[in-house]
C-alpha cells in the first residue's frame, strides 16, 4: 500500500536561488519526516484531522509552526477552497531554523494541510526582503494587494512524495504546479515579515486563484502580528 502527497519544491520561493540569501520555506528532510508522521496519524473517524507539530522550537517572537497549523485547520476552509463536502485530512506544522551557506540562520516556520482535492500551506518568512523586491526577482507574478496590503502572486513547482506504507520506503519526483500568494505583514512593504500562502492539486491541475486569495483573505487577518493598518 502507498500513499501520496505533493509539497512545494524545495526553491518554493525563488528568492532564495537568485540571491542565496533568503530561507527556504520547504524542507526536503522535514516535509518527509511530516508528511510520514501525518500518514500514520491520518484521522479516519470522519472527525477533522488534529494538527501535529515537530521541530517547533522557534523563540516566542516568532510564529510558531502550531499557531499557523491552527490558522489552516479550521473547518471553513474546504468551502473557501470550493470544495464544500471535503474535509481536512491531515495538518501539521513546524517550527525550525534554516541554515545558509555563509553561517546565517533564518527562521522558517510553515504549516500545511491536506484535503483530498488540494493541499494548502501558510509561512511566515522573516528575511528581510520587501514584498515588491521578491517580485522584482520571479518571473510571471502578479502583483495585487490583501487585505490592503502589498501582496505577489506567482507559480511554483512541486515535488510529489510517495510512502510505501508495507516496506516503510519513501519516493519523490516531480509534480504539479503550485499557486502562491506573498503578502507584507504590514500596510507598508517594509520588509519586516511577510506571510505567504501555497496552494496545489493532488491531481496535478492548476490551482484557481479565486481560491487562493480567498483562502488568504480569511487566513491571515487573523495571523499574529498581521498589521490591520
Amino acid at each position: 500500500m502507498s500513499e501520496g502527497f505533493g509539497e512545494p519544491e524545495k526553491h518554493g520561493r525563488p528568492v532564495v536561488q537568485a540571491l542565496a540569501a533568503v530561507a527556504l520555506l520547504a524542507v526536503v528532510v522535514g516535509a518527509l519526516w511530516a508528511q510520514k508522521q501525518f500518514v500514520h496519524e491520518k484521522d479516519t473517524s470522519g472527525e477533522p484531522a488534529t494538527c501535529t507539530t515537530s521541530h517547533d522550537r522557534l523563540p516566542a517572537r516568532y510564529v510558531s509552526g502550531a499557531r499557523l497549523c491552527a490558522l489552516l485547520n479550521r473547518p471553513d476552509l474546504p468551502a473557501l477552497l470550493g470544495t464544500p463536502h471535503e474535509r481536512i485530512e491531515t495538518a501539521g506544522g513546524n517550527g525550525d531554523w534554516i541554515t545558509l551557506s555563509g553561517g546565517t540562520k533564518i527562521p522558517s516556520p510553515d504549516a500545511t494541510v491536506t484535503l483530498k482535492t488540494y493541499s494548502v500551506k501558510l509561512s511566515a518568512a522573516y528575511d528581510d526582503l520587501r514584498v515588491g523586491e521578491t517580485g522584482d526577482l520571479l518571473a510571471g507574478t502578479r502583483r495585487t494587494k490583501v487585505l490592503g496590503h502589498p501582496a505577489v502572486v506567482y507559480s511554483s513547482p512541486t515535488f510529489s512524495i510517495g510512502f510505501d506504507l508495507a516496506g516503510g520506503k519513501a519516493t519523490s519526483g516531480p509534480g504539479g504546479t503550485a499557486r502562491c500568494v506573498l503578502v507584507s505583514q504590514h500596510a507598508e512593504d517594509d520588509g519586516k515579515g511577510a506571510f505567504e500562502v501555497a496552494l496545489w492539486r493532488q491531481d496535478d491541475v492548476l490551482p484557481d486563484d479565486t481560491a487562493l486569495l480567498r483562502v488568504a483573505e480569511r487566513v491571515l487577518r487573523t495571523a499574529p502580528g498581521w498589521d490591520e493598518g
